[in-house]
Parts: structure tokens; C-alpha cells; sequence
């Protein structure tokens, strides 16, 4: 296993091809009369992103702060894996592996690591991998949450980390509560914000009945899945449709990925993402310069072909913190996570949403660093 330096360096001629195609965008037929994003994103917010991605946003500013960041690539076993690598300068420091999700990037964490990275409390040496098929991580063959969870625990060994931390959203949720799973010995504590339907703790014989609170919360995240969840079921079952029309647009990269942000985030119904035009369109522009969009869907595949079933009477051991956003897109229960985790900790938190490393860096960091306190004292 080796590890090397990385910077990213975007060409020129890549950087002309996007601002050719932008040039080239050929727009749909807008609906009229109807609510901005009632049917999908806005087509008149659209047009400005792309307006402002095409006139006014600096790529090479937003890589010169990027390349401000330790980046690294490991080969392990044959699978490059990119990753953000920052050591505290305080002794000792707790190794926390911070995994994104979809369809973000590690850029969701660069305000957490600046926060972790400072104030009172525990030391952090930051581990921030960019996910198998991700950006600059290369993806090899099948690779659901169960491999990906072997991969993280390779590259924390090749970095000399026996013990650490975990934390994680979306995606990230699973890849750590599977860590957790396969090697508990190795495992600090697990602080997640999301915990996704690939989680499925043992309800056969045994089990106790559903509570009032778990069938609301379960019927609500059926209802959501039902309105909205028309992009996972499409990842689910053929991701390679829709890659190749996203990979060849970056209007309509921009649209797929810009609507999720949109939704799934507190906007208090605002007409617009609650984030800037360049921190969305950096994330889009990693998912565009790499050709990662195809990929990136394919872990949804991978994982409905292999679910984090629990079997009965089993339990993730290594101390659970849950983080329960308001606007997230479901919050499971207490009881509910009991059924397969050490719940150790739950709060909720008075902002933000599913993406809450951007929406509320500071709320989330301050929630990871009592809990890991806690382990450490």
C-alpha cells in the first residue's frame, strides 16, 4: 500500500471544454404558470446558475483553495483512493475518518475540518476520503458499503491509525456504520447525521413491536421516498441510463444534483438552494471535471444488492452519537437505532438539514467534539 502527495490540476483544454458546452446548452421547453420547482428545478434559477458558472465563476480560485488542503492518493490492493489528510498539531489527537455522501464531495467538509481543526476540546487528525468512484477515487468493479468499509479500514492502517473515530451523512452513514460493524475493536465511537434505508436492524422473531414514534417516522420516510425518491430508485436499478446523458451536460449534471440540494436541505421554502452559486458549482464542477456522475450512482446498485441486514440479537458495538437535523430527510427514533446501535447519544439540533456539514458546520462540529470528549475522558 502506498501513499503520495496530490494536487488536483484541472487542464485548460478541459476547462474550455466546459465553458464550450455551456455555450452550447440546448434548454428544454419551460412549463408555464406553474411554481418554480414543483416539477424539478427551477428552469429560470437554472439558467442563472449556468449564466454564472459560464461568466463568473473562477475554477482555478476554488482549486487554489482546495489545493490549500494536505491531499494524498493510496493504492490499496489496486484502488486509488484520494483522500484530505490534516494532523493536529496538539498531542494527542483522536483519528476521525469524515465520509460524504451523495451527491456531494469532500468539499461538504472544508468548514467542519477548519472548526475541528480549532477551538477547545479534543484534537483531531482529519482523515477526509473522497468516496470509490468520487472525484479522484477511482472505482473497481462492484463496491457497495461493505467495501468501501474495508477500504477505510485498509487506508487508516496504512496510516498508522489502529484506533479511531468515525463520522458520516448519507452515504457516509452506512460506510461507517460498517466499519463499526466488521471491526469493532478498532472503532472510538460512530457520530452519524443520517441513517439510510440500506440499515435494517433485526425485526423477525424476537424483535419487539414497532412504537408509535417508529411507525410515524418509518411511514414518514415512505411518504418522502414516495414524493421524491425518484432519483434512488433510478440509481437502484439502472444507474448507467441516466450517466451517460449527465457525463455529456453540464447543464444538466448541474440540474440533477443542484435540485437534490435544493430539497433535501432547511431552506425554509426560499426560491433558491441555501447555499452560494460557488460552493454548489464547485461540487458540480469535481462531478463534471472527473466524469464521476456515472459512478458515483453506482453505489446505489452495489448496495440494494447487499443490504447492512443485521442478523437477530446483533448490535454495531462501538458508541453510537446521532445528530438529528430538523430537515433532515427523515430522523429515526431512539428506539429505532437502539435495535442495532450502542446509542450512546441524541441530539437534536435546532438548524439544517441533509446536508449539515454546509448548513450548520459549527452545530455539527461542536456535537462531534462532546461526543468524542466524552470517549476520550
Amino acid at each position: 500500500m502506498t501513499v503520495t502527495p496530490f494536487r488536483i490540476e484541472i487542464t485548460d483544454a478541459d476547462v474550455a471544454d466546459l465553458h464550450a458546452r455551456l455555450d452550447r446548452t440546448r434548454w428544454p421547453h419551460e412549463d408555464e404558470g406553474l411554481p418554480d420547482w414543483t416539477r424539478g428545478t427551477d428552469p429560470v434559477y437554472l439558467r442563472k446558475l449556468v449564466t454564472y458558472w459560464r461568466e463568473r465563476y473562477d475554477w482555478r480560485a476554488h482549486e487554489a483553495r482546495l489545493n490549500a488542503l494536505p491531499q494524498f492518493v493510496a493504492d490499496l490492493d489496486g484502488t486509488r483512493i484520494h483522500f484530505v489528510h490534516v494532523r493536529s498539531p496538539r498531542r494527542p489527537a483522536i483519528p476521525l475518518v469524515l465520509t460524504h455522501g451523495w451527491p456531494g464531495s469532500f468539499v461538504e467538509f472544508l468548514e467542519v475540518i477548519e472548526l475541528l481543526g480549532n477551538g477547545d476540546g479534543p484534537a483531531f487528525d482529519l482523515v477526509v476520503p473522497s468516496l470509490p468512484g468520487y472525484a479522484f477515487s477511482a472505482r473497481r468493479g462492484t463496491t457497495p458499503n461493505r467495501e468501501v468499509a474495508r477500504l477505510w479500514l485498509a487506508l487508516m492502517t496504512a496510516l498508522g491509525y489502529e484506533r479511531f473515530g468515525l463520522q458520516g451523512g448519507d452515504v457516509g452513514a452506512g460506510v461507517s456504520s460498517l466499519v463499526a460493524r466488521l471491526a469493532p475493536e478498532r472503532v472510538i465511537g460512530v457520530h452519524l447525521n443520517f441513517v439510510g434505508s440500506s440499515y435494517r436492524p433485526w425485526l423477525g422473531e424476537g424483535s419487539a413491536p414497532l412504537d408509535a414514534e417508529e411507525r410515524a417516522a418509518l411511514a414518514g420516510f415512505t411518504a418522502w421516498a414516495e414524493a421524491r425518491g425518484a432519483y434512488g430508485h433510478l440509481h437502484r436499478t439502472t444507474p448507467r441510463t441516466p450517466a451517460s446523458a449527465l457525463n455529456d451536460s453540464p447543464a444538466g449534471l448541474a440540474s440533477w444534483i443542484v435540485e437534490k440540494f435544493y430539497y433535501w436541505s432547511d431552506r425554509s421554502d426560499a426560491a433558491e438552494p441555501p447555499f452560494s452559486p460557488d460552493l454548489l458549482l464547485t461540487n458540480v464542477s469535481l462531478y463534471w471535471f472527473t466524469g464521476a456522475i456515472g459512478s458515483s450512482m453506482a453505489i446505489y446498485y452495489d448496495n440494494a444488492h447487499d443490504p447492512m441486514a443485521l442478523a437477530r440479537e446483533e448490535r454495531i458495538a462501538p458508541p453510537l452519537a446521532y445528530a438529528a437535523f430538523p430537515h433532515e430527510i427523515w430522523n429515526p427514533p431512539a428506539a429505532w437505532l437502539r435495535r442495532g446501535f450502542n446509542l450512546q447519544r441524541y441530539t437534536r439540533m435546532p438548524r439544517g438539514g441533509h446536508f449539515a456539514a454546509l448548513e450548520a458546520p459549527a452545530e455539527l462540529a461542536d456535537d462531534v467534539r462532546t461526543f468524542f470528549e466524552e470517549r476520550s475522558s
